[in-house]
């Protein structure tokens, strides 16, 4: 045998470790902590670690053949030379120096300045490159031509390029940028903020003492573990692992959890579906599995789906509307009225930059933005930003009972246990503890040993040999131990009674039968859950062989209180149009009880109704008209929930998922809004869309209520821009084909400029949310959008025709043009006086708004008697234009 040596030097020039091992033939091998002296240097011959023999014992890993070997830090991460994936696991703790009592802390620092933070390469979007974005859309496009056109094409009749135009459209351009670019940063780095606070966690050994820290700070030779529910915090190799089973689907494309025993790897982001494992990490960050996957393929544009597609659709039809009245200009005005070519670019110029609602995008990406700092600030972290509009329609909340509408503290009630054969109450606590965790443990375990005397004395006079821990598969744990006091093997197992009950088979007789499905509805009947215990000895010393048979010995008795403002919740939430339903592992009789309690109603149907379909003879005609009609399903696994789901969405609906616990992360995932609540899994939370922070349910009324305002901003925003657009572009086609009207677009781009300031503040206006589930009904906006803006047209047309055909203004207010009657005694249609009917636009829009619009002092000020000053202001600032005369911009 080979007995090693290893020693570590640290270069403070090029920040290189370097592993030195030596071996001497006489000596045990041993594992050596980091650090440790060696021994005299001898002639060591180099060489590239490649060639690996088989040991036949371990035919899945390569031996390593070690004389000596000297490897550079990044070594660790080169296959050529070595590959921890692979070789024996005894050669791991050699190679990456450590051992299982785990690192010390110094020594985990240095590892972490070589190795860097176990964390994916930031993907933060270049703030430059976010900026320039907002000006990357259809809408702005077409501005962009309307600029180039202004510069390029005008220059003719012996005018100059438009310049005032082009800088007018490229400032406006910036504008929006630049507000949309603030709006949506500030809210992105308070999302941040709390999303940091939301780090996975890792349990670590260092110092030979568990502890648990940020998983960003592992490296190379840290002991960890985790159990079932867990995200698996680095790519490592087991050590440890007690009947795992991990899901790497996401990672490998494997449908089926894989089962992995000492010596495996498990890779960085899998999710631990059963079991609890210990491992030595082997890599960590962006060489892992994971790390590597991550950065071939650029992660999805969260802007892109559902909510994209409708800002496509209001965008397609206000270009298709200024398209048609610009081609109808080009048709009429130039052969017609034989309009030069400056003239005519002046007024398609006037219907591409009025008519444009160049804002939308950025008001409806700020309104996102912002809507998601609101709602972290009442601690509800979204994680994908567009779920806050789908969460605005969501028409059924399925939710998971244990830790989402109870509070999970379990107590058990001494005076309720049940016992069945020469067992009393307290010799049936106790090997419910013996069955029970001892550390890191679920709630029910800490309840069992909260009901013992002295916890402290939970496995004295026994010896553990074996122990299975809870999973949601089998529903139930086991452990398996020798007597101290006789020396024999005995075996108890703990879980839920219909699983239990099927394990016995020792005086399982018909009268123990029914006496536990009585005592189980009486449990029920009083929203206790039941937590059966059976025994058996094992006549062999074959700790993993069969027994003599399982025998009933007890139920407990468990009390799970919902939470304080669990029917607060529901009761809102119903009050918004949202059905809910409740999916729970517990028993039927249990799911009645809470539903009656919660006010959710107790018309539940057992989870075989899911796999078997309707009852023959049953009022329902098919499974879908039972998913519809039920207010909950009892007795489900994971498989259940995630079908649930989607039948409800194959049925139209819009459904959300609430949960906390790692068998509800498919459903979680399916949903179309999956909300995870505080104190979740790590793939509870990976698979959610919003993430709460804090106990209570209040939280998702809230945003509920907070999405169906958001939805209701955009939606406002969307009939308000679509009016503006018809209005400005059949007003003023209408008033070139009348009157051959000319104006500047001067004048329009600095109206736009005024009313964008304006109109952003839309992302937090004060609006009234809806009280059934919102969905988008483009017919609807876009009807209200024509009537408006037809309204609006014909206002100003009546004005212009009053003014121009009529002596109205002059006989009732003195008030004339300044240029006098053509030959034919009309007045001239292009006096400089008669443009201000511009400055009804930004009024007009304002109007429109009405109580959609809350401008920017209302929001500094937050008071709502200075909601129209900004109004006020930019109907002030239009007239000051005018009546400065700026006449070298083209005012005139």
């Amino acid at each position: 045998m080979l007995f090693v040596f290893f020693s570590v030097q640290h270069s403070e020039c090029n920040a290189a470790w370097i592993w030195t091992a030596s071996f001497s033939p006489c000596a045990p091998a041993a594992h050596t902590t980091p650090g440790a002296a060696g021994t005299p240097a001898e002639e060591k011959n180099q060489r590239e670690y490649k060639d690996f023999g088989h040991d036949e014992d371990k035919a899945t890993h390569a031996k390593v053949d070690m004389a000596q070997i000297e490897l550079k830090a990044e070594d660790l991460y080169d296959k050529d030379k070595v590959d921890l994936e692979t070789v024996v696991l005894d050669d791991v703790f050699t190679l990456l120096q450590c051992t299982e009592e785990g690192l010390t802390e110094a020594e985990s620092k240095r590892r972490l300045e070589l190795f860097g933070p176990n964390r994916l390469g930031s993907k933060e979007q270049n703030a430059f490159l976010q900026f320039l974005g907002f000006m990357w859309n259809p809408l702005s496009w077409v501005m962009e031509g309307a600029a180039l056109v202004a510069i390029a094409l005008s220059n003719g009749g012996g005018r100059a390029p438009d310049w005032p135009d082009f800088v007018g459209i490229v400032l406006l351009l910036l504008t929006n940028s630049a507000i949309g670019f603030y709006e949506e940063r500030n809210a992105g780095n308070a999302v941040k903020a709390l999303m940091d606070s939301l780090a996975p966690k890792a349990k670590v050994r260092r110092d030979g003492k568990w502890s648990e820290i940020e998983s960003t700070y592992l490296v190379p030779g840290d002991m960890v573990a985790f159990k079932i529910g867990d995200v698996v915090p680095a790519n490592c190799r087991l050590t440890e692992a007690i009947n795992v089973s991990i899901d790497q689907a996401a990672l490998t494309g494997e449908s089926l959890p894989q089962s992995k025993k000492a010596g495996d790897q498990c890779f960085w982001g899998s999710t631990c579906k059963q079991g609890e494992a210990e491992g030595v990490v082997i890599s960590a960050g962006g060489n892992t599995f994971f790390g590597r996957a991550a950065s071939l393929v650029g992660q999805d544009d969260d802007t892109t789906g559902h909510l994209q597609k409708i800002l496509a659709q209001i965008g397609s039809f206000c270009l298709v509307s200024i398209g048609l009245f610009v081609l109808l200009e080009i048709i009429i005005l130039y052969p017609r009225f034989h309009y030069s070519h400056r003239r005519g670019l002046d007024n398609i110029l006037v219907l591409l930059i009025g008519g444009i609602p160049i804002a939308m995008p950025t008001v409806l990406s700020v309104t996102l933005a912002v809507g998601a700092q609101q709602l972290a600030k009442h601690k509800a972290i979204v994680t994908r930003i567009t779920a806050i509009e789908e969460l605005a329609g969501v028409t059924i909340l399925c939710s998971d009972k244990t830790g989402t509408l109870t509070a999970n503290k379990l107590t058990i009630d001494k005076e309720l246990v049940k016992t069945y054969g020469p067992f009393s109450p307290q010799d049936v606590i106790l090997l419910a503890a013996y069955a029970s965790r001892t550390k890191n443990q679920y709630a029910i375990d800490q309840c069992v040993f909260g009901t013992l005397d002295d916890p402290t004395r939970t496995r004295a006079g026994i010896k553990l040999l074996d122990f299975k821990p809870f999973n949601p598969v089998d529903k139930r744990t086991e452990i398996t131990y020798r007597e101290e006091s006789s020396g024999k093997l005995k075996r108890v197992t703990k879980g839920m009674t219909g699983i239990i009950i099927e394990l016995c088979t020792r005086n399982k007789t018909k009268e123990v039968e029914n006496q536990l499905e009585a005592d189980v509805t009486e449990f029920a009947s009083r929203d206790l859950r039941a937590l059966a215990v059976a025994y058996e000895e094992l006549n062999h010393d074959n700790f993993e062989g069969e027994g003599n048979g399982f025998e009933l010995i007890g139920l407990l008795a468990i009390f799970d209180p919902p939470r304080e403002d669990t029917k607060q919740t529901i009761d809102d939430t119903i009050a918004l149009g949202v059905k809910v339903k409740m999916v729970t592992g517990d028993q039927l009789a249990i799911a009645k009880e809470t539903g009656r309690r919660l006010g959710l109603g107790d018309h539940m149907y057992s989870a075989k109704v899911l796999k078997d379909g309707p009852p023959p003879g049953g009022k329902h005609m098919s499974l879908d008209e039972i998913i519809m009609d039920a207010d909950g399903f009892a007795g489900v696994f994971p498989e259940h929930k995630y079908s649930m789901v989607k039948r409800l969405q194959g049925l139209g609906h819009l459904c959300a998922m609430t949960g906390d616990s790692a068998n509800n992360a498919p459903a979680l995932s399916r949903a179309n809004v999956g909300i995870a609540v505080e104190g979740a899994t790590d793939a509870a939370r990976g698979a959610a869309d919003i993430v709460l922070t804090e106990p209570g349910l209040a939280t998702i009324v809230y945003a509920i209520r907070g999405s169906c305002q958001i939805f209701q901003r955009m939606r406002n925003y969307a009939i308000y821009a679509c009016a503006v657009t018809i209005r400005i572009v059949v007003c003023f086609a209408v008033l070139a084909f009348a009157y051959q009207f000319d104006f500047p677009p001067f004048m329009v781009l600095i109206i736009a400029l005024l009313n964008d300031g304006t109109i952003m503040t839309l992302s937090v206006d004060r609006v009234l949310p809806s009280n059934t589930p919102d969905a988008w009904d483009l017919a609807e906006i876009f009807a209200f959008a024509v009537a408006y803006g037809l309204y609006l047209t014909l206002s100003t047309i009546v004005l212009v025709i009053v003014i121009l055909e009529t002596d109205f203004f002059e006989n009732k207010f003195g008030v004339a043009l300044e240029s006098e009657r053509n030959a034919n005694g009309r007045k001239d249609h292009n006096d400089r006086q008669l443009h201000t009917i511009v400055y009804r636009l930004p009024p007009s829009r304002h109007d429109l708004a009405g109580t959609y619009l809350y401008h920017l002092f209302a929001r500094l000020l937050h008071g709502a008697s200075l909601e129209r000053l900004a109004w006020c202001l930019c109907r002030c600032l239009a007239y000051l234009v005018h009546h400065c005369r700026i006449r070298q911009l083209g005012l005139h």
